[in-house]
């Protein structure tokens, strides 16, 4: 990693440290390069005022994003979650609500204060299918083909390294898994300096991609179904999106016949409440009969 990507993470880290501290302390932060009051451009007013009284009032402060991950994604119950950049826990309370006991939600977050926060703030939730994980979105500490849905909240604009980024969302969704992600994207029209001169980047502006740019991102990483669309302006030419992309399903067999003559149903069933029909069938495999 060159010095400057070194210095833009830790700018970002020194940003977000910030304000987990200001909201522990009392107070509201938003995305921006100071605390300042949440606007309708970014922050808590983005969720439904019936999801944000659900959630203690900490998790509700330290919004930072620029979207509502856990609606775009379509969360089913018992679906594994892990929202990319996590911060306070807004995203990974809501996903852990809507994926119900049989689910799990994981947050992801680099910065030992949001982390705390986040603890905090699940802890007063009273949240038991939570867990949160120290790292970096660039290198996600979970196995490979473990995750059903990635969600993030204006964090990837953020990132120093976005294709490892797209590779390692890739690397942990299982197959047919999928991306539900509220970011900040620019128009194809703008350049990079032309970017930078609308706000900086730990403002979630000047580190932006272009759509064009997202989506080759995607593909290169081995998405299918792209789909950007905007939501609202959050500066000239620069929009919050919402990103979509599924995890194809290689070698996989018709669902109705298992590849065979006649019909075919799981060879058993789970014992294990937690497992999900999806996984059951992938582990249990199909047996045929005339």
């Amino acid at each position: 990693m060159s010095e400057q990507s070194i210095d833009l993470r830790e700018s970002v880290r020194q940003r977000y440290a910030a304000a987990a501290v200001q909201v522990t302390e009392g107070g509201s932060a938003c995305c921006g390069p100071e605390p300042v009051e949440v606007d309708e451009n970014f922050g808590s007013t983005l969720y439904a005022a019936d999801e944000r009284d659900t959630l203690p009032a900490d998790a509700v402060a330290a919004s930072l994003g620029c979207g509502n991950p856990t609606a775009v994604a379509e969360l089913r119950e018992g679906e594994r979650v892990l929202d990319l950049g996590s911060g306070g826990g807004i995203d990974v309370l809501l996903s852990a609500r809507r994926v119900g006991p049989r689910g799990k939600a994981y947050g992801l977050d680099m910065t030992e204060e949001m982390l705390a926060l986040a603890l905090a703030n699940t802890a007063k939730a009273g949240a038991t299918n939570v867990e949160f994980l120290k790292g970096t979105i660039e290198a996600i500490p979970l196995p490979a083909d473990t995750i059903d849905v990635v969600i993030s909240n204006c964090v990837i604009n953020l990132s120093v390294d976005k294709s490892a980024v797209f590779a390692e969302t890739f690397r942990v969704l299982r197959p047919g898994g999928r991306i539900g992600v509220s970011d900040v994207v620019a128009d194809d029209t703008l350049t990079t300096e032309q970017r930078a001169e609308r706000g900086d980047y730990v403002g979630c502006i000047a580190g932006a991609l272009s759509f064009a740019e997202y989506r080759a991102g995607l593909a290169a990483a081995g998405f299918t179904g792209i789909e950007i669309v905007p939501t609202h302006q959050v500066a000239d030419g620069m929009h919050s999106a919402i990103v979509r992309a599924t995890k194809p399903i290689t070698g996989a067999t018709d669902d109705s016949c298992c590849g065979v003559t006649g019909c075919c149903t799981p060879s058993e069933q789970p014992a294990d409440p937690s497992v999900t029909a999806g996984e059951a069938k992938s582990a249990a495999g199909c047996a045929c009969r005339n």
